[in-house]
C-alpha cells in the first residue's frame, strides 16, 4: 500500500499532496424503553486526497483504491481552480512511522453479536426495575476499529490502528408532567472489557433520575459556584478549548483581538492544556492525521494565555508552530483543527478547602446540555447540591449556569488536586465532523458570582 500511494503522489504538481486511506469496522447497538431499537455491523474502505495549489484546496474522496493517480490528479485540479496566492504550510520533520495497535484484553471485534447485545439488554433492564418512577430507558453502545494509512509529498508516512468503544446509559423518571432524566456513561480506547461490570453505573442513572423528582428546583441567582471534574472538563472544551482552535481565531477578527497571546485570563493557579500524547486519553494519538506528532500544548499557563491549536495551514500563515491538532473523524472528511484531551490543570486545594468558608453556594455536578456563542456560555448541569455553611446540602435540579468565559476564567477562585477524566463516552462536533472521540478533564474548581438560572 505504502509504494502504491507514494507513487500516486509522484509528480502530482501541487505544493503539497497527502493521501489517506483508512478501513473501518463498526458494530451499533441501542435498547430504547423494553425494546431493541437497533442492531447493526457495518465495514468500509475509502480514502481522501488533498492538494494545495497557491493557497487552494482540492480535496477528494473515494473509495475504489485501484487507480489513486486519478484522484491526486482531481485534487490538483480542484485546488487549481480556487488558488490565487501563496500556500502557507508550517515546516514539519517528516516522519515514517508504523505504529503497534493498542493492547485490548479483549478485542472488541470478536465478540459475537449476540454477546453485546445481551450486555445491552442486561443495562437496560436493571434501570428499568430499578425504581417504580422509571418511565423509560435508552441504552446505546457502540464500538469501532479504525485502521490508517497516511502519506504526503513531504515524505512522511505512518499506519496506525485506532479503536474507540462507547456505552450510554440514559434513564428517565416521571410523575405526573414532572420528567427529570440521568445519564452515565463510558468511552474508551480500551477493548470489550471496559463495557463490562458497569451495573452500578446504570443503578447510579436510574436512582438519580427518580431522586431529581423530589428535588426543589434551584432558586435563580448570583452563587460561589463548585462545580465538578465532568463539568470543569465541560467547561475547559466546550467554553474556551473551541475559542483556542487557531482556524476560528484566524478567520475572526474579533476573536483575534480577544485571544492575544500574553494576555492575562485568569488567576495565578490556572493552566489549561491540551495533550494528545497524554497516556491513555481518549483523544491520544502518536500522530495527527497531518502527520504531525501529537504534543502537550499549553494554552493558559500560570493565568496568561500562551498557545492555541493548530494543524500545518493555520501554523503557516499565523507564524506559530504546528501543534499535532489536525483531526478526522472517518476517511471522507479532510482534517481540521480539534482538540484531543482538554484539562484544566490541579492546584493544591483540597475539595474540603473550597467549600469550607461557603455560606450560600451551589455545588453543580456533569452536563446535560448547553450552547456556546463566541465567548458567551450556557451550560445545564445534570444535578446539582447546595452549600450551606460550608457542608454539602440537598439536591437540586433546573441548574442552569451563565456567563462570559474571560470573566469566568478571572474568577476561579480556587482549584483542588484532584484531577480527574471524563469518561462519559462523548465526543466532539465541529463542521459537521461528529462525535469525534476526545478527553475532558478537571479538578474541582470554585467560581465566585456565577449567574444561575432558576426559580425566583
Amino acid at each position: 500500500m505504502r509504494d502504491q500511494m507514494a507513487d500516486a503522489l509522484r509528480g502530482s504538481g501541487a505544493d503539497y499532496a497527502e493521501i489517506r486511506v483508512e478501513r473501518a469496522e463498526q458494530t451499533s447497538l441501542s435498547f430504547r424503553g423494553p425494546e431493541m431499537d437497533e442492531i447493526s455491523s457495518a465495514s468500509s474502505l475509502g480514502g481522501v486526497t488533498r492538494a494545495l495549489v497557491k493557497g487552494g484546496w482540492g480535496v477528494v474522496t473515494f473509495n475504489d483504491l485501484s487507480d489513486l493517480r486519478a484522484s491526486v490528479r482531481e485534487a490538483v485540479a480542484c485546488a487549481r481552480l480556487v488558488g490565487k496566492e501563496h500556500s502557507h504550510l508550517a515546516e514539519v520533520e517528516p516522519t515514517g512511522k508504523i505504529i503497534p495497535p493498542p493492547e485490548m484484553e479483549r478485542d472488541f471485534r470478536g465478540v459475537p453479536l449476540a454477546e453485546k447485545q445481551q450486555l445491552v439488554r442486561q443495562y437496560n433492564h436493571l434501570m428499568l426495575g430499578a425504581h417504580p418512577k422509571i418511565q423509560t430507558t435508552s441504552v446505546r453502545y457502540s464500538d469501532r476499529y479504525r485502521e490508517v494509512c497516511f502519506i504526503n509529498s513531504d515524505g512522511s508516512y505512518f499506519e496506525e490502528t485506532r479503536p474507540d468503544l462507547t456505552l450510554s446509559l440514559n434513564a428517565v423518571a416521571r410523575d405526573g408532567n414532572l420528567v427529570q432524566r440521568a445519564h452515565e456513561g463510558l468511552g474508551s480506547a480500551a477493548g470489550f472489557e471496559t463495557a463490562l461490570n458497569l451495573e452500578s453505573k446504570a443503578e447510579t442513572a436510574a436512582k438519580r433520575a427518580a431522586d431529581l423528582l423530589q428535588a426543589p428546583p434551584v432558586q435563580g441567582g448570583n452563587y460561589t459556584v463548585i462545580v465538578n471534574q465532568k463539568l470543569g472538563g465541560v467547561f475547559a472544551h466546550e467554553a474556551f478549548g473551541h475559542l483556542s482552535e487557531a482556524d476560528a481565531v484566524y478567520e475572526n477578527e474579533k476573536l483575534r483581538d480577544l485571544m492575544v497571546l500574553g494576555k492575562r485570563f485568569g488567576p495565578d493557579h490556572l493552566n489549561i492544556v491540551d495533550d494528545g500524547s497524554y497516556p491513555g486519553g481518549r483523544g491520544t494519538h502518536p500522530l495527527d492525521d497531518e502527520g504531525v506528532p501529537a504534543r502537550e500544548n499549553h494554552l493558559i499557563k500560570d493565568g496568561i494565555l500562551v498557545g492555541r491549536l493548530h494543524n500545518r495551514e493555520t501554523a503557516g500563515r499565523m507564524r506559530e508552530e504546528a501543534t499535532g491538532n489536525a483531526r478526522a473523524i472517518a476517511w471522507n472528511f479532510p482534517p481540521i483543527v480539534r482538540m484531543t484531551n482538554t484539562y484544566i490543570g490541579p492546584s493544591d486545594a483540597s475539595f474540603q478547602d473550597l467549600i469550607k468558608d461557603v455560606e450560600l453556594g451551589l455545588y453543580a455536578c456533569d452536563m446535560i446540555g448547553g450552547q456556546t456563542m463566541g465567548e458567551m456560555f450556557t451550560f445545564s448541569a445534570a444535578h446539582g447540591y447546595m452549600i450551606r455553611k460550608g457542608e454539602i446540602a440537598e439536591l437540586v435540579r433546573d441548574v442552569v449556569l451563565t456567563g462570559n468565559v474571560f470573566e469566568t476564567l478571572k474568577h476561579i477562585d480556587l482549584i483542588a488536586d484532584d484531577l480527574a477524566w471524563d469518561d462519559g463516552g462523548g465526543g466532539c462536533g465541529k463542521g459537521a465532523q461528529s462525535p469525534l472521540p476526545v478527553g475532558l478533564g478537571s479538578p474541582h474548581l470554585r467560581i465566585q458570582g456565577v449567574v444561575v438560572g432558576g426559580q425566583q
